[in-house]
């Protein structure tokens, strides 16, 4: 059986499949460059999601740990409220770790503890050592307002869980003073420029501070900074800390 000769292309054609090469191969260059920009990006948001809670995580425990060895012991025993003056420390200088902050509420099986330590730059402070204390306000115990800053997502988000606080919610700030037990009053979602949440007196701005009174400060809602999650609280009582630990600590608070 004989085959038909086809005909040789004519320049047009030969022309336009030229054409049809070199926009396939510039589809296909395209396409992987898109994979691999894909694939950054899933590594990238892994690295911030999940790895960057890794390594606070590490980190912090082993700031915990040499904040262990700094401060004086405390017997692990329940101790009465004092009715005392308030022992109140000097602002420590920044990026310094001087206290942990305990909250019954986000127990899971082991105490809720995190460091706290002066100032909220991101990248010495709240990226690598966890909670911040804002420079200028009130130091534990202080009248006025102990205003603190924290993750909700990425580098050990140590305020994860703020939002399940509730009104009567005990927070405990541990110095090498005194235990301080503060009490949640209320919440607030408000914009990054409002302020004012941290000013010595929060429920009035205008007015002078007239109790010790603690700021939680965190971004608000999750995987965004567009607000702010805002919850206060009031001294309630305080514990010398060679006397022992408050009751709110104990296993059967």
């Amino acid at each position: 059986m004989t085959t038909v000769a086809q005909p040789a292309p004519s320049r047009r054609e030969q022309r336009r499949r030229r054409r049809g090469g070199v926009g396939s191969a510039i589809v296909g260059v395209i396409g992987e460059l898109l994979i691999t920009a894909g694939i950054l990006i899933g590594l990238f948001v892994a690295w911030q999601l999940w790895w960057t809670d890794v390594e606070a995580d590490r980190f912090q425990a082993t700031v915990s740990e040499a904040l262990d060895a700094e401060l004086p012991e405390s017997p692990v025993v329940v101790a009465k409220p004092s009715e005392g003056e308030i022992p109140v420390a000097e602002a420590p200088l920044d990026a310094t770790t001087f206290g942990r902050l305990w909250v019954p509420r986000w127990d899971t099986g082991e105490p809720y503890s995190k460091p706290i330590s002066e100032g909220t730059d991101r990248a010495t402070v709240l990226d690598k050592l966890g909670i911040g204390h804002y420079e200028g306000t009130a130091m534990p115990g202080e009248v006025g307002n102990f205003a603190l800053a924290g993750h909700r997502q990425s580098h050990g988000k140590p305020f994860y869980d703020i939002t399940t606080l509730e009104v009567g919610d005990p927070l405990v700030v541990e110095t090498a003073e005194a235990w301080y037990v503060y009490r949640v009053t209320d919440s607030l979602i408000v914009s990054p420029r409002q302020t004012d949440v941290i000013a010595p007196n929060p429920a009035d701005p205008q007015a002078e501070a007239t109790e010790a009174s603690i700021t939680l400060t965190t971004c608000h809602p999750l995987f965004s900074t567009r607000e702010r999650y805002i919850v206060h609280g009031t001294l309630d009582s305080w514990v010398p800390r060679d006397a022992g630990r408050p009751a709110e600590l104990s296993p059967e608070a």
